[in-house]
């Protein structure tokens, strides 16, 4: 991951505060929103922006909390519907609609964003991401998934950005690296990270995501009483397309069982021999799977 000359770095504000954006490409190209998620930054998206720049202009912003943007203490300033709300502006500010690529918790705020405003999103591009109800059935079910994800847990509990940080950020480089191929971090971007992740009030911040989000994530065994939400309510309208990293530990594809009843058009595509870090294990099939389908969906 390097951002490289062709990347140029702004801030602007959004709903009355500061935010930091990267942006490759030339200014009157079609818009590329790419949202990273934890622990990452805007930076992450360099290798495949540099790839998608010839065509499209990539901005990718540092999320509320992250990196050089706004990052208030607060636990309820990370409600979905702020982070989307941030986002919406954005769009709004580059004069939308725009192709709106998600990541982890980035995918989490693009979904927000197709579902409650899809006016500002033309087509959908979910990488290693789950949609809010395939998800919480998922979590309701005693598998694969709810183990997957007692990290959270732990992330939720006060304090923890503290435990993360501690002897050079070993655990959270741990939980970074937890079953996944890292070769792809060398130390020149293991140290843009630990960097991001050193800014003070930062870290907070990025656990505040996992302490704020409403969804439950149940112990193994812990029984639950789950009522599937509305379909229509969290229904995507927009083309989607999801890229999947088949190796992933932490996101298992039994989180995307169910995903074709909340879409109107839905197109999978399976990476193998990558995980949840796909986009930097293999940006060129990321890249060619996002080419060949926004050009079929060109008049979408």
């Amino acid at each position: 991951m390097q951002e490289g000359d062709a990347m140029e770095s702004r801030m602007v504000t959004l709903r009355g505060h500061e935010f930091h954006l990267r942006e490759w490409g030339e200014r009157d190209a079609p818009i590329l929103l790419m949202l990273h998620g934890f622990p990452e930054y805007g930076g992450a998206w360099a290798d495949l922006a540099e790839r998608m720049l010839d065509d499209w202009r990539c901005v990718a912003p540092d999320q509320r909390g992250y990196g050089l943007s706004w990052a208030p203490p607060e636990v309820e300033a990370y409600r979905a519907t702020e982070l989307a709300a941030d986002m919406a502006a954005l769009i709004e500010m580059l004069g939308g609609p725009v192709v709106v690529i998600g990541h982890d918790w980035g995918a989490s705020v693009a979904y927000a964003l197709a579902i409650a405003r899809p006016e500002l999103v033309s087509r959908l591009v979910i990488l290693n991401g789950v949609h809010p109800g395939t998800m919480s059935a998922a979590l309701a079910r005693d598998g694969a998934q709810r183990k997957a994800s007692q990290y959270m847990r732990f992330l939720r509990r006060e304090g923890s950005e503290g435990v993360l940080a501690a002897d050079g950020y070993a655990k959270l480089r741990g939980l970074f690296a937890e079953g996944m191929d890292m070769s792809w971090m060398g130390p020149a971007v293991r140290e843009a990270y630990v960097t991001e992740w050193a800014r003070p009030g930062r870290l907070r911040g990025m656990v505040n995501w996992y302490r704020a989000t409403r969804m439950a994530v149940p112990e193994p065994g812990e029984p639950v009483d789950y009522t599937p939400p509305p379909v229509e309510k969290l229904r995507i309208r927009m083309p989607h397309l999801l890229i999947w990293g088949m190796e992933d530990k932490a996101l298992l594809p039994e989180a995307t069982e169910g995903l074709e009843d909340y879409c109107d058009d839905l197109t999978r595509v399976e990476i193998e021999e990558a995980d949840h870090w796909l986009v930097h294990q293999r940006p060129g099939a990321v890249e060619r799977a996002i080419r060949g389908w926004l050009a079929d969906k060109a008049d979408g």
